[in-house]
């Protein structure tokens, strides 16, 4: 069985004169990284750890975060990740809850553990299904001695680790941006010549405005990926125009499936088709089913939950053995989407099963509703929830940030001529200010909905 131990010996074997991190002024060959993994290791174990202890970090993408993610597993310990954008009693919860021994952290998250505080849920992952990730990921698009890979997304999160096992078993080059910014991830394509990237679509709108407004040299760009959350056919079209020597890839997925599910490569080839609407058929070594209450298997074009058999399906949740068995049956993990597949096991998500709303006994998928208020050309984000309503049990309402001159009713008017009227919202909310969002990009819809919710003693359909 591969561990982390094999991705980064091939790296100093074939290319240990290579640069394997940019870091701003930082540049490291394989040979130091690996030489630098080697003592971290060394200066753990004489701190008194022992194989399985954890150790935590903490911080902004970095040189450094990056031999933690390989020096840490690699000498036997488990890595716990902790999502830097936090509160600090929800970042103690999560290293407490994780029982870590030693904490990484930058200069200022020092103070953020020094009390106790409630449990967290945590995702384990093995040796096996991270590098089986990056095996997925090899089996799509090519990765070697050239490859440029920019990391933009929080190493945090698995949209930011995505390609790591694939870059360092290719020899390639990882260029670390701390955080995302549009204009630097453009500078640092140019200037560092970045061939490969994964970008959430809120971040991909901006790079791509970013990029059409004061257009640099992004010759180098030939894989820009995207995931995490829908993208609207828009923001694609404006990505191709930015970029137009790039392959398009839309990757689905989850954190309990490290995270590669389905791909889609050749995005930009099928802009204008029904295709353009799906996620792509399952990466090479996943399994992808779709099926129904009593857990059978639906035929195309069916909708019912998605659920994914492959080594790189977490182990579990970490000391949550109740939620761990609510979503693995056997070798399949139940991931709680809701979609279908075609005649050629093309996957199209329809919801999450959490934030499909019930309303006077019909079932109205979000997603839709979405997709219908974002083909109007001057919607930017859009998020559509159930609220309590007395006659209906629960009412569509949208949140939408859009350019000034729009009004409530011409979006309404908008969607009565693409959607069926029940599922036309009843109340649209116009918003200036960006939606709240995750660290990892995703809006989050629960912030949103939870107020509506919060005198009352339960929910129908979104929870």
């Amino acid at each position: 069985m591969y561990t982390f131990v094999a991705p980064l010996g091939r790296a100093l074997r074939i290319a240990a004169d290579s640069c394997a991190v940019v870091s701003g002024d930082h540049r490291r060959t394989y040979a130091e990284l690996g030489s630098r993994c080697r003592r971290l290791a060394g200066a753990l174990r004489g701190l008194g750890l022992v194989p399985g202890d954890r150790v935590g970090v903490i911080g902004l993408n970095s040189d450094r975060y990056l031999e933690l993610y390989l020096g840490v597993p690699a000498a036997g310990f488990v890595l716990a990740p902790v999502n830097s954008r936090l509160a600090a009693a929800e970042m103690r919860a999560i290293l407490q809850d994780a029982g870590v021994r030693v904490l990484f952290t930058d200069g200022g998250y020092a103070g953020a553990v020094a009390e106790r505080a409630g449990a967290a849920k945590g995702a384990m992952h093995s040796h096996r299904g991270l590098v089986s990730s990056g095996l997925h990921f090899m089996a799509t698009w090519p990765f070697d001695r050239d490859t440029r890979w920019l990391v933009s997304s929080p190493m945090f999160h698995t949209g930011g680790t995505i390609a790591m096992m694939a870059t360092v078993w290719s020899g390639g080059t990882h260029v670390m941006m701390p955080s995302f910014d549009p204009d630097l991830a453009l500078d640092l394509i140019e200037r560092e010549g970045v061939t490969h990237t994964l970008l959430v679509p809120t971040m991909l709108a901006a790079a791509a405005s970013a990029q059409l407004s004061r257009p640099r040299d992004v010759s180098s760009l030939r894989y820009l990926s995207h995931g995490a959350s829908p993208i609207t056919a828009e923001t694609l079209k404006r990505t191709r125009r930015a970029f137009p020597g790039a392959e398009l890839l839309h990757v689905y997925g989850t954190t309990e499936t490290t995270p590669i599910t389905t791909l889609l490569p050749h995005e930009e080839r099928i802009l204008d088709t029904r295709r353009a609407a799906s996620c792509g058929q399952p990466a090479v070594g996943v399994d992808v089913r779709v099926i129904d209450a009593s857990g059978a298997e639906v035929p195309p074009a069916v909708v019912g939950e998605i659920i994914v058999r492959s080594p790189s399906v977490m182990t579990g949740y970490w000391q949550k053995p109740e939620e761990t068995a609510a979503v693995l049956a056997g070798d399949w993990y139940r991931t709680g989407d809701l979609g279908y597949q075609d005649e050629e096991s093309y996957l199209y998500l329809v919801d999450r099963a959490k934030d499909m709303i019930v309303s006077g006994g019909e079932s109205i998928y979000s997603t839709e509703v979405e997709n219908a208020l974002s083909s109007h050309p001057s919607v930017d984000e859009v998020a559509v929830f159930g609220v309590p309503d007395e006659q209906w049990g629960e009412a569509v309402h949208a949140v939408v940030v859009c350019r000034a001159g729009v009004t409530a009713d011409e979006l309404i008017t908008h969607c009565r001529a693409r959607i069926a009227r029940f599922k036309v919202p009843k109340r649209i909310e116009l918003r200036a200010e960006p939606l709240p969002k995750s660290a990892a990009g995703k809006v989050l819809k629960r912030d949103l909905r939870d107020p509506y919710w919060a005198t009352r003693q339960t929910r129908v359909g979104g929870a």
